[in-house]
């Protein structure tokens, strides 16, 4: 490393990473769990000073009893030198590997440096690695070369770190475990490796297709990408060649946009799911219902093509929030119950196809969906609530069994409250204009921490009644009814389908479907934007696209709202080369009936 490791790991560290997640101040790693892993590998390396609670002394002793632990560096096929960290159980029985492809962070392999002694403890042996390109400058986890994000490059690696590990490890079999980045590069690993020599995966916050998850519906996903582009330890102009450099620049300022489709479909496990499906490699995935990295259609579709034996766990929050924890240190008991539950089902699913443990996992069902804010929750000090029951888990043999129906909801004029009403029978005739390009009070929440936020029982709340109404449209049902305590199950990708135009030639419209208590306030249930573009000015224009799917319980005596912007934080928006804002105006006309489709289980 640049600097001296971390020589003391507290209680107080770990419980930071167990209240609080993985992700620290703006998109980095949380300083805990740096702070961790830097004092485990100087535990490891018997390093003089080093403090460390009694668990994680525990296990390093473990681990260090066990088995030998190595930093190499892996040659692949174009000289590129890979950071790397090996654990090598003793004895000469053969034991499988998990490799561990890192996620893209500018830490490389270092930030789950828990996750490896755990694994080994279990019984694998690990190797670890950082992908091509990734790191900061001059650190011991730093890999050499340009990034390839996911691309051939990557896939040759990840062929070169198995031969390493054939060599060096002599393993009876071969898994894969990434978290983000590395979880991509897990499944394309195995689908594209000439020998066919992955025998398990688990993809955790992955994606399904990474063109559709950064551009879909014409919108760019411009703060996931430029996130992206920041965390990977250096600027632009020195992590990724020139090539690639144009392609990102072209997708920031929304160029060539073809061009940057067919690479993101080239890097999508998703294209190749008939290689994963011919070989059969058992896959574990998971994703998130309010993911701002890699939206969680993408990933169903992917699912749902597999024939393999497979695992999809759904849970509340956003990239990295249910696994991060315990990857990174989860080691002091639990602040609420479940939150073990993400990695120590990733590491079963292993157990069971690399160890060939006899656990449950064969009578598994395929899918496992956690419904949204199910959970129980008190009040703590500092403001925020703590989980006492987990959220709700819901189990089902294909995705598409969670819906069972749909009820239509029909979007009318202004009513007697200046917005619009949801209603059972369609209405025509009316037309309602807003200001577009201007910021509201409704977004879809900050990149990665308010999901991380749901995850730990403190999802966001919004005040209907704060919205902008003249740079948005809101429409809203009356207090719900239903049998018990539940309104509405709301179950699968709602459709919006709206008549739009423009004082201009394009327009974005952000759908958000809020779920609004009867004292006013509301939580979001699901969101989604769509750019219209080649439109004719003030020439109306039918529209229909699909929200993210949920699986989200809407209470009795609660109402649905569905707002419409013209511009989301996360996202590129029409008219942002104005100076001025345009206006879009939203109706509806017969044989296109403005409605909102909303999916029920």
């Amino acid at each position: 490393m640049t600097s001296d490791p971390t020589s003391s790991v507290t209680e107080a560290t770990l419980t930071d990473i167990a209240t609080n997640g993985i992700w620290g101040p703006g998109h980095s790693v949380s300083q805990a769990v740096v702070d961790v892993s830097r004092a485990l590998l100087a535990s490891l390396q018997g390093e003089e000073g080093v403090e460390l609670p009694p668990e994680l002394s525990e296990l390093v002793a473990e681990v260090q009893r066990k088995g030998t632990f190595a930093l190499p560096r892996i040659v692949t096929h174009d000289g590129t030198r890979l950071s790397a960290f090996r654990i090598r159980l003793n004895g000469d029985a053969p034991r499988p590997v998990v490799i561990v492809p890192a996620g893209w962070n500018p830490y490389g392999w270092l930030p789950f440096l828990y996750a490896y002694l755990k694994l080994a403890q279990r019984g694998y042996h690990v190797l670890a690695y950082t992908p091509r390109g990734i790191g900061i400058e001059g650190w011991l986890s730093t890999s050499e070369g340009f990034v390839d994000v996911a691309g051939p490059n990557d896939w040759a690696d990840g062929s070169y770190v198995i031969d390493y590990a054939q060599e060096s490890l002599e393993p009876s079999r071969i898994g894969f475990l990434g978290e983000s980045y590395g979880s991509g590069i897990s499944q394309l690993v195995a689908a594209h490796d000439p020998a066919g020599r992955v025998d398990a995966v688990v993809a955790l916050s992955t994606w399904g297709n990474l063109a559709t998850s950064l551009y879909n519906n014409d919108t760019r996903h411009l703060e996931a990408v430029q996130a992206l582009i920041d965390f990977t330890g250096g600027p632009l102009e020195e992590k990724f060649d020139q090539g690639a450099q144009q392609l990102l620049k072209d997708f920031l300022s929304g160029r060539n946009l073809d061009e940057v489709v067919e690479w993101g479909t080239e890097r999508s496990p998703e294209t190749y799911v008939e290689h994963t499906n011919a070989r059969g490699i058992p896959t574990f995935i998971s994703n998130t219902w309010h993911e701002t990295l890699f939206p969680v259609n993408p990933v169903l579709d992917l699912f749902e093509r597999l024939t393999v034996p497979k695992r999809l766990n759904l849970w509340i929050g956003d990239h990295g929030a249910p696994e991060g924890p315990g990857l990174a240190g989860l080691v002091l008991g639990v602040p609420f119950p479940g939150l073990a539950v993400p990695t120590q089902e990733a590491y079963e699913w292993l157990d069971h196809h690399l160890l060939g443990v006899a656990n449950d996992v064969p009578n598994w069902p395929a899918v496992n969906s956690q419904s949204m804010f199910t959970y129980k929750t008190v009040a703590i000090p500092g403001g925020t609530d703590l989980i006492t029951v987990p959220a709700r888990r819901e189990t089902y043999a294909s995705w598409h069994e969670a819906t069972t129906g749909s009820e239509a909801w029909y979007l009318t004029g202004v009513g007697d409250t200046g917005d619009g009403s949801l209603t059972d029978k369609p209405t025509v005739g009316w037309s309602r204009d807003f200001e577009a390009g201007a910021l509201t009070s409704s977004i879809a929440g900050e990149l990665l921490k308010a999901g991380q936020r749901e995850w730990f029982g403190n999802p966001e709340t919004y005040k209907l009644a704060d919205f902008e109404r003249e740079r948005l449209l809101v429409w809203s049902t009356d207090p719900l009814t239903g049998s018990g305590e539940v309104a509405r199950r709301i179950r699968g990708a709602a459709t919006v389908r709206l008549t739009v135009r423009s004082s201009i030639d394009a327009a974005t419209v952000v759908a958000y479907l809020y779920d609004v208590a009867p004292d006013g306030t509301a939580r979001i249930i699901t969101h989604e934007p769509c750019t219209a573009t080649g439109l004719t000015p003030k020439v109306n224009t039918a529209i229909i696209w699909l929200l993210q799917a949920v699986s989200y319980d809407l209470p009795v005596g609660h109402r649905l709202a569905l707002v419409i912007n013209s511009r989301d934080p996360l996202y590129s928006y029409a008219g942002s080369d104005l100076p001025a804002l345009t206006t879009t105006t939203i109706s509806s006309v017969s044989g296109s009936e403005a409605r909102l489709e909303l999916p029920l289980g």
